[in-house]
């Protein structure tokens, strides 16, 4: 990445819940995640899930499986809170973690919350991760489940989402639907503080370099570990022609080192005519939705990101029923 050098600016306050947080996450004993390697980071991701996440919580259906894919068999995970349901919408998830760390489990509170209150079946996807599996790894099991799922029968359009680099994805697999289109539209693109062009620099990978959860140091061995082509649409979407996306909801984080990436995608996504709603939650950090146990105030802005969400969902859909 490239270095910002504009001058620096007060950083906004955090909310208390968030500040608490900080204080306990930052003095921590041990290495950061950057320096255990990857599978020592994944296992510190899974054991604190329970620590900062909220519960699973109720469902009707919360079902592993695999589906086939070029390079092996691809495990996904469904979560419904309703026991069965006519053909529709069918959400398709994909989890952050830089890439390198994260799964269907780590993320399974979330998805699981946007089962609920979407009131929408979610397919959760466990795409390769790297350095063992570098980029175009990811991407490739992405568009692989996005295809098999608009040909399964069970959806009739998709809404593609994620969190942080499930951003990226959801954002690159929409591209690559655009493009190339699937057995059935995608209707909508949610974006929980995405990544969307990790080689370029922006005032707040500066402001929240250190002490903000994501750092700065943290966000060097994702690319490093990653080794995407920074300059490829797959890597950096807001690299591409952006003209016909699907309606996209994107929330970020206020104290976050990659909010101004998100903030630039809504932006091109608004020039190039594409419909988007746009929340920054104030006065919190990266990975909010998945903190929900440890931040409170987390699951505030979770709903209001869902809320929106189900908005542009019931309005294509209405449109599509309109023959629009």
């Amino acid at each position: 990445m490239t270095r910002d050098r504009r001058p620096e600016r007060p950083l906004p306050d955090l909310r208390a819940d968030v500040a608490r947080f900080l204080g306990y996450y930052n003095n921590l004993p041990g290495p950061p995640h950057h320096e255990l390697g990857p599978e020592a980071a994944r296992r510190m991701m899974r054991q604190a899930r329970d620590l900062t996440d909220l519960p699973v919580g109720p469902l009707a259906v919360d079902r592993a499986f695999t589906i086939a894919g070029p390079h092996g068999p691809i495990p996904v995970r469904l979560f419904d809170a309703a026991p069965a349901r006519a053909a529709g919408p069918v959400v398709l998830f994909f989890h952050g973690g830089g890439f390198v760390m994260g799964d269907i489990d780590t993320h399974a509170p979330l998805a699981a919350e946007i089962a609920r209150q979407l009131d929408l079946p979610v397919l959760s996807v466990d795409y390769r991760l790297a350095p063992e599996h570098p980029w175009p790894a990811a991407p490739e099991d992405c568009e692989t489940a996005a295809r098999w799922l608009a040909a399964d029968g069970m959806a009739t359009s998709l809404v593609i989402m994620g969190d942080s680099a499930g951003g990226t994805l959801a954002t690159v697999t929409a591209m690559r639907l655009r493009d190339d289109p699937a057995a059935v539209p995608v209707i909508a693109q949610g974006l929980l503080y995405p990544a969307t062009d990790m080689g370029r620099a922006h005032p707040s990978l500066r402001d929240f370099a250190e002490g903000h959860f994501l750092t700065r140091a943290m966000l060097d061995w994702f690319v490093a570990c990653y080794a995407a082509d920074l300059t490829d649409i797959r890597a950096a979407p807001m690299r591409g022609d952006l003209a016909g996306m699907p309606p996209a909801v994107i929330v970020t984080a206020q104290c976050d080192p990659i909010r101004d990436q998100g903030r630039a995608y809504a932006a091109a996504l608004v020039r190039a005519g594409v419909a988007v709603t746009f929340q920054e939650a104030r006065g919190t950090i990266h990975g909010f939705a998945t903190l929900r146990k440890a931040i409170p105030s987390g699951q505030r802005d979770l709903t209001a990101f869902l809320l929106a969400l189900r908005a542009v969902i019931a309005e294509a859909e209405t449109a599509r029923a309109n023959g629009q």
